[in-house]
């Protein structure tokens, strides 16, 4: 397997601090409740969801060229 680039373990390193901080942002509003769970709540979780997705794809297509 090749070796990865720096860069790369980087973007993974700040988009998995992202997810953790938007799913913690998101357990928080949702446990507090109020009218920023009410305005925020569903927006902070569904950001949470497209950047998992992007830390996915990154993940998939850093294993599709290391094999390819």
């Amino acid at each position: 397997m090749a070796e990865m680039k720096p860069t790369i373990v980087v973007l993974m390193i700040i988009l998995l601090v992202i997810v953790v901080g938007v799913l913690f942002l998101g357990i928080f509003a949702m446990a507090k409740g109020g009218k920023f769970n009410e305005r925020y709540g569903n927006k902070l979780m569904r950001l949470r969801v497209a950047v998992q997705l992007l830390a996915v794809l990154l993940l998939g297509c850093i294993m599709w060229f290391s094999t390819h």
